[in-house]
């Protein structure tokens, strides 16, 4: 097996290879002056089974993976596995309004034509994947971020909303507290209201566990609001850490006591590998 590092993703790609005990290698991606893409593998032939890991978002590097794909298609490799650990596009999972574009399905259908599996991480919702002309999985990082917090003063887990209450059950369990969710109101694309469930939080060290934080407002949100109810202390857990703009420098300003992410998106905040679940799926195959 052969790991191919996108550019997006070097260090999660690097470390998966490196569980794994097989070959790597980074690819060589560039610009020119118009804006096109460039790729290429520095190898002669790659008669093996090649694994590349290149996320979607944004979206210069899904250009970016559809060329790696095929430049490993003609180097030879045997079989192509795709590991797109932040699925970009995945929220427009269906047609709100007449006239749009279904998103996730339109990435799923270029996505599938140029590899025989695919596997991301905590996708937005994973029936979207039954899109996909391929194989698929979609790999769950609860156990991880439970893994990150085993051991720290947690009492609570709560998601942001109820969508997000299977994940929080998740690393609940892992870490044998209790969970719950928040109730969340959008009022606009940077503004939510949040108010606190039933459970208490009372003098509670509290973990906020979510998919992903984008802008931020709804974690800055919660956590206000979770402090007002007399938690303790109030910790935050992604899988995919986009802080848009100045999020995570607003989070980290907020009083959360721990702000961090997996690497599938890699920032600062990514403190939690993705890297054993993913060469984990791979030697399951």
């Amino acid at each position: 097996m052969i790991i191919i590092g996108g550019s997006s993703s070097r260090d999660l790609a690097k470390d998966t290879a490196s569980l794994l005990g097989c070959g790597y290698v980074q690819a060589f991606s560039m610009r020119f002056p118009d804006g096109e893409c460039y790729v290429r593998v520095d190898r002669e032939s790659l008669d093996d089974d090649v694994v590349i890991i290149q996320n979607t978002h944004p979206d210069a590097n899904i250009v970016e993976l559809l060329l790696l794909q095929d430049a490993v298609r003609t180097l030879g490799a045997r079989t192509i596995t795709t590991v797109v650990p932040y699925f970009g596009y995945a929220r427009q999972d269906r047609v709100f309004k007449p006239g749009e574009a279904e998103s996730a399905k339109v990435m799923c259908d270029i996505i599938g034509r140029g590899c025989d599996r695919v596997l991301t991480v905590d996708i937005h919702k994973e029936d979207t994947l039954r899109h996909l002309s391929c194989r698929y999985r979609d790999l769950k990082a609860a156990g991880m971020i439970a893994g990150y917090f085993k051991g720290r003063s947690i009492d609570l887990v709560f998601a942001p909303d109820a969508g997000a209450a299977g994940r929080a059950k998740e690393v609940a369990d892992a870490l044998g507290v209790p969970h719950d969710h928040l109730e969340k109101t959008r009022l606009s694309a940077f503004e939510v209201r949040i108010a606190p469930s039933a459970t208490s939080c009372e003098g509670k060290d509290v973990l906020i566990v979510d998919d992903m934080i984008s802008t931020g407002s709804t974690i800055v949100a919660a956590k206000q609001a979770l402090a007002e109810a007399g938690a303790k202390s109030v910790s935050v857990a992604c899988t995919h850490g986009l802080f848009i703009g100045d999020a995570l420098e607003r989070l980290r300003g907020s009083s959360l006591d721990v702000v961090v992410c997996c690497n599938t998106i890699e920032s600062s905040a990514s403190l939690i590998s993705a890297a054993p679940i993913i060469a984990a799926a791979l030697r399951e195959e």
